[in-house]
This record gives C-alpha cells, sequence and structure tokens, in this order.
C-alpha cells in the first residue's frame, strides 16, 4: 500500500518543470493551481478554464491545440498535466435515477464532456510530456464509473462517461509507455469534496472533504505513483479502485 500521508508533495518528480491544470475554475482545480504554485520543485504553473486566455473548453478540440500549441512554445518540461474538468449536472441536465429517464442528447454531452474531451486532451498533450524522467497526466474520473463498485445503479450517462473515460485512460496508458516509459496517465477519484457540483447530492451526515484538502490528496497520491501504476484508477488514500 501506498505511504501517501508521508508524501512530501511532488517530491518525485524532477525538479525545475511545470504544471497544467484544465478546468482552473472549479472547486478543485483553484485549488490545485494554489498547492501548485507553492510547490518548490513547480517552476511554473498554466492554468487553463473557459475564462481564460486563451479560452479553453474541453469540447472544442481547435482550443485544446491552441493550448497546447502555447506549452509547447514553453522552455521548461512539462512534468504534471491534470485535467479537473467534468460535468455532473447543470441546466435541465440532472443524473437519471431510473432508465426511462435516459436522453439521448443529455447523455451525449456528458460523453462529451466526461470523456471525448479527455481523450481529445491526451491527443494533444501527451505528446508534450518529456521522453525522460517521471511526469504525470491525470484526469479526475470518479468511483461511480466503476462498473465492479456499482451496486446501486442511476446515474447512467454519468457513469457510463466515467467509465468510457477510464478505458480512454487504460489505452492512453499503453501507447504512452512505449515512447515514454517513466511517464503515467491515470485516473483519480478525489471523493467527495465540497463544491456546487456535489451540493445536491450530500447525503445527511456526510462530511465532504474541503477543496484545499482534496488539492492535498491528489498530489500526494500522484507523488507516490510509480510508472508500474500508469493506466491506473486511484482514490484519495491511494488505493486502487475496481473497474
Amino acid at each position: 500500500p501506498m505511504d501517501v500521508k508521508s508524501s512530501l508533495h511532488l517530491s518525485s518528480l524532477p525538479s525545475g518543470g511545470c504544471a497544467v491544470v484544465f478546468g482552473c475554475t472549479g472547486a478543485i482545480g483553484a485549488a490545485l493551481v494554489k498547492c501548485l504554485k507553492s510547490e518548490k520543485g513547480i517552476e511554473y504553473t498554466f492554468e487553463f478554464s473557459r475564462s481564460t486566455s486563451p479560452i479553453f473548453d474541453i469540447t472544442l478540440e481547435t482550443s485544446i491545440a491552441e493550448a497546447a500549441t502555447k506549452i509547447s512554445a514553453f522552455d521548461k518540461p512539462i512534468r504534471l498535466l491534470i485535467d479537473a474538468t467534468g460535468f455532473l449536472h447543470g441546466g435541465d441536465i440532472y443524473p437519471e435515477k431510473a432508465l426511462s429517464k435516459v436522453d439521448g442528447s443529455k447523455m451525449a454531452h456528458a460523453m462529451a464532456v466526461n470523456a471525448i474531451g479527455p481523450a481529445i486532451l491526451m491527443k494533444h498533450f501527451l505528446p508534450l510530456l518529456p521522453k525522460e524522467g517521471k511526469a504525470i497526466f491525470c484526469t479526475l474520473s470518479a468511483r461511480v464509473g466503476s462498473i465492479g463498485d456499482n451496486r446501486l445503479g442511476g446515474w447512467y450517462s454519468y457513469r457510463a462517461s466515467k467509465a468510457a473515460l477510464n478505458q480512454i485512460v487504460r489505452t492512453s496508458a499503453i501507447e504512452l509507455k512505449r515512447l515514454r516509459p517513466a511517464a503515467l496517465c491515470v485516473s483519480y477519484h478525489p471523493g467527495t469534496v465540497d463544491s456546487t457540483l456535489s451540493d445536491p447530492f450530500l447525503k445527511s451526515g456526510l462530511e465532504p472533504q474541503s477543496a484545499a484538502e482534496a488539492a492535498k490528496a491528489c498530489l500526494a497520491v500522484l507523488d507516490c505513483l510509480k510508472p508500474s501504476d500508469s493506466g491506473g484508477f486511484f482514490d484519495y488514500t491511494g488505493e486502487k479502485v475496481p473497474w
């Protein structure tokens, strides 16, 4: 088991590199940026969202490509990429409690944000990771995307989109290993975090982590991961989540 609690955040990454956070205006994304800016080994942190310049939209490949062009012009190696984007609910879209509530267009939106977008992100950014030394691409998945751990049902679109994301991560990790054997591509379950995303679903008596706690836990787990862990799905305690 990983000794996550004793991890010196990101001490396993070669110093002098840069980090990139996609979805930097969300609760976890913003907290990650704040943590990374205090990391001694990270020289610079890039932030991308729909309110940054250039504008970043996970559903538009042109905006992803533009972000990649900006990063590739930087003269420091990318040691950490964190995709903190995601969609659970918004507007008239809400997790389905029954199969009868599934709507094709709404499911397609969940797939576009939670699976297709991150796949295009990996397409453009994994080739930018250094060919030597530890480097990490981490995307925020969710335990409800686990097929083996699904005991309650419901939430069809969200579950399916996160399960698809996990398969994309697993497949990308196999390809990544061929050219960058020390690099990792992983899915990460941050747990329940106090945010507008989770607020409608918090059960009575459940105490969610603060965004700051979630960010620190994420970096601690990533610090403990080894190249052999690439393609895996981990939670905030460092434990593997079943597929």
